[in-house]
């Protein structure tokens, strides 16, 4: 009997100290998306204000598009797991509890297969554009990282996503 407590405990220290190391990795990201929304304001209005010197800033578009895009996904599993995403849940509300469950759990497994796949082919994006030289436009900056630290946001999302639906109406964190 104290071995099977034990084991059940054992586990569910495992499960929590994997839940946690989630909220970091996902806290990071978030900062990290944070960062490059502030240096994204900084690069524009170097850039508009060089532009009335007659002096803009070279290649501020190329890096605003970088930023912007780390920006999109590495905020993308805080906003999952802090549910901050606008949730259309009017309609199944009005279902019976059992089918508005199988709605959820469904639509959890749909999108885990989503960005199973979207991480899959970020990682294969990744290593063709590296492959091919491929560089941004103006500063010929090589770009093929940036699929990589998709892939790497993805699967992350993916495991809150996990997480959703291991434990449905919990949220991983606070905002």
């Amino acid at each position: 009997m104290k071995s099977a407590s034990l084991q059940t405990t054992a586990v569910h220290l495992l499960c929590e100290r994997c839940v946690s190391t989630l909220r970091s990795v996902t806290g990071v990201l978030a900062g990290v998306a944070g960062l490059a929304v502030a240096v994204m304001i900084v690069v524009t209005c170097v850039d508009v204000v060089g532009r009335w010197f007659g002096r803009p800033l070279t290649g501020a578009y190329d890096v605003v598009e970088l930023l912007g895009a780390i920006a999109i996904t590495g905020a993308l599993p805080y906003t999952t797991a802090c549910k901050g995403h606008v949730a259309i849940d009017f309609l199944v509300r009005k279902l019976p509890v059992r089918i508005s469950r199988a709605v959820d759990v469904f639509m959890h497994l749909v999108t885990i297969s989503m960005f199973a796949f979207l991480t899959w082919r970020f990682i294969g994006y990744g290593m063709e554009m590296k492959a091919s030289g491929q560089v941004t436009l103006t500063l010929r900056w090589p770009i093929f990282w940036m699929p990589y630290w998709m892939a790497l946001c993805s699967a992350v999302m993916l495991l809150v996503l996990v997480f959703s639906l291991v434990r449905p109406g919990k949220e991983l964190m606070k905002p």
